[in-house]
């Protein structure tokens, strides 16, 4: 399937009174539905994109074109997900909030006509990505992204930076990812079931385990 490497270039969860728009930047993870490793694999450390993977690579890289107030920083495409960061500079709207456009945009995998904020960057990227990976697989209405993802507001540089070192060592620490499928304990219990969801980044963690 022709591989290359990729060197990293439910409920709600949001915050309720956070403005989402506001100048910042955001570490954002986003899953695969199931945990399939569609993306690719990990070969002795290095993440490996197949044609579905380079996809989202792509996609990730265009989103600045789309959303002239935000820009793209660290990312990695993993088997089942994504880390990356997205920085916002500028609250003002791409375009007039018009839901009806957005909605047929997103059908046809269109990232444009939305406002500057996370959930809307996230929401585009999911889209396009679904719908051009779709095209190439041919699986029309396919749903490639589990519904919600996972977001951290960056409040300092010392955070930026040790978040940028955790997803770029992401690909090394497969083996030890609680995404990766063979770390999860198939037993069809409810609580089992519950678990198979994709978690969220243990930074702290594994900063704690560097020490």
């Amino acid at each position: 399937m022709n591989y290359e490497s990729d060197r990293h270039h439910r409920s709600s969860i949001r915050l309720k009174e956070y403005d989402y728009s506001e100048a910042g930047a955001y570490f954002v993870t986003i899953c695969i539905k199931g945990r399939e490793c569609l993306f690719g694999n990990i070969v002795d450390g290095e993440m490996r994109v197949n044609n579905a993977g380079r996809v989202v690579r792509d996609v990730w890289h265009k989103i600045p074109e789309h959303f002239p107030h935000a820009d793209i920083d660290e990312f990695v495409v993993m088997p089942n997900h994504f880390h990356g960061i997205i920085v916002i500079v500028g609250a003002q709207f791409i375009a007039p909030f018009d839901c009806d456009a957005i909605n047929k945009n997103e059908k046809q995998g269109v990232m444009n006509h939305a406002p500057t904020t996370i959930g809307a960057i996230v929401r585009a990227f999911k889209a396009r990505c679904t719908h051009a990976i779709n095209q190439i697989r041919n699986t029309p209405g396919h749903h490639v992204w589990q519904r919600n993802y996972y977001e951290h507001i960056i409040r300092s540089e010392e955070e930026i930076d040790r978040i940028r070192q955790y997803i770029i060592d992401n690909p090394v620490r497969w083996e030890y990812d609680e995404n990766n499928p063979a770390n999860i304990i198939r037993i069809d219990t409810p609580s089992r079931r519950r678990g198979m969801a994709c978690h969220a980044p243990t930074i702290i963690a594994y900063e704690n385990s560097r020490i």
